[in-house]
């Protein structure tokens, strides 16, 4: 199937702006500032950026040309280069990543919807009680995964790129005006100085697998999104201009998302390093205590809604490439197919918080419910191990020379010190530093 019948970016502003949106998700306005508030503030924000460009960037690049080579998904872009042979497999590992990360993933970004009106309502309920109200998670996990089906069966163009134009634009909009407001809060320049002003002693061993981890995991890569977002890019298009531009953003966003949420927090006297229950615990807390806080609280969370959205696109698109380009599949057929599969392994992540003891609590694996087995299989092994292989893959297998041939198409000046050096990045060091990542989030290296 030809690139031009599988669809197509209209524009390279609409390539930015999707794959911007695929990495700009929870992980910036979620994880981003619970995680810098528990690794000491401005020196871990710093230590991040130098992180995205050190290992993101070059990984983002490898993806983008191995897609665009191609013209195909996860599993056929490496089998255009290595029709024979294990490396098949390693595009098998993306898809089914990029599928069982949305299987918990819409639970979490159902909760982001439905606090938009328990804020709006005034609703007393305890995120407790929230979280373990079975037929309540169920009803906003169909309702979220229905709205991420919806755009992602009107196409490339029609739904993927038109929502996000649509969608991107207002997350900076309702960031901004949530800043304008928390630093008019007294108190609010305490929250403006840890945010901006470093203390590099409390950057250790663990604090720079942090952020290479939240580098590596915030960009959407090694599940195959940017391999398959970057398949549907005209060979004419820059990918370093374009992929620096998606980078560029996604910092921009987690940056502004620490500035709404920080100044607040230290304004109403609470700590920053409360964890990944600043969002759904503190934040509301703060919202109800301060003036003008439903409005506030309602914007931001319709902010995480958006957010979320815009990534559920990008990791339902993976596996529904995958069957159009493999399986010749309609790209309607696809899609609910994928829905449909997405929602019955996320039924026992939706039961995994008190509603079912044998999900909150599988037998066979102690202490840990349905939601964090996935988490921990598809979070923390394969998602370090995918992206740790695709680079070896590009480096190794399909070469320095054909990957940067393809980078080259829409930026001949590439072929120079910048080659040289994103080789050097993309041969030794991001398969070496990602295999360290990956060591930490499974617990096998510890500080």
């Amino acid at each position: 199937m030809s690139s031009n019948t599988r669809g197509s970016w209209g524009s390279r502003f609409g390539f930015v702006l999707a794959a911007a949106g695929s990495a700009v998700g929870l992980g910036h306005i979620w994880r981003f500032p619970y995680v810098t508030g528990e690794n000491g503030g401005a020196a871990f924000v710093i230590l991040y950026i130098l992180c995205v460009f050190m290992i993101g960037v070059p990984i983002l690049f490898a993806e983008l040309s191995l897609g665009r080579h191609s013209h195909k998904n996860p599993v056929g872009a490496i089998k255009a280069i290595a029709p024979h042979g294990v490396w098949k497999y390693l595009g098998y590992l993306g898809v089914a990543t990029g599928l069982f990360i949305l299987s918990y993933y819409t639970l979490i970004a159902g909760w982001t919807f439905g606090y938009i009106f328990k804020t709006l309502l005034q609703n007393p309920v305890t995120f407790d009680d929230f979280s373990t109200n079975a037929p309540l998670n169920a009803l906003l996990y169909v309702i979220f995964l229905l709205m991420t089906i919806g755009v992602v069966y009107g196409g490339i163009r029609g739904g993927i790129e038109r929502w996000s134009k649509i969608l991107m634009p207002i997350l900076p909009v309702i960031l901004i005006f949530i800043i304008i407001y928390s630093l008019t809060l007294e108190g609010a320049m305490e929250g403006v100085r840890f945010y901006l002003r470093p203390d590099f002693s409390v950057i250790t061993g663990e604090t720079i697998m942090i952020a290479l981890g939240q580098a590596f995991f915030a960009n959407s890569l090694g599940m195959g999104a940017m391999i398959t977002y970057g398949s549907y890019l005209d060979k004419k298009e820059n990918i370093i201009a374009a992929g620096t531009t998606v980078v560029a953003f996604g910092i921009v966003i987690s940056f502004l998302a620490g500035f709404a949420i920080f100044p607040a927090v230290f304004a109403m006297g609470k700590s920053p390093a409360e964890g990944a229950a600043l969002v759904f615990v503190i934040l509301p807390e703060i919202f109800e205590a301060m003036p003008g806080g439903l409005l506030i609280g309602t914007l931001f969370f319709l902010l995480l809604a958006i957010a979320a959205l815009t990534s559920a696109i990008s990791l339902l698109e993976v596996p529904v490439a995958f069957l159009i380009d493999e399986r010749k599949m309609r790209r309607k057929v696809a899609t609910w197919l994928v829905g449909g599969i997405t929602l019955i392994f996320g039924i026992p992540s939706a039961l995994s918080f008190g509603a079912s003891d044998f999900f909150s609590n599988l037998p066979f694996w102690t202490d840990q419910s349905f939601f964090g087995m996935m988490d921990y299989i598809f979070g923390s092994i394969a998602l370090p191990l995918g992206g740790m292989l695709f680079s070896i893959f590009v480096a190794w297998r399909w070469g320095l020379v054909g990957a940067n041939k393809e980078i080259a198409l829409g930026n001949e000046t590439f072929l120079g010190i910048q080659s040289k050096m994103w080789g050097i990045v993309i041969k030794y060091i991001c398969p070496i530093v990602i295999f360290f990542v990956f060591l930490f989030q499974t617990g096998l290296l510890t500080w």
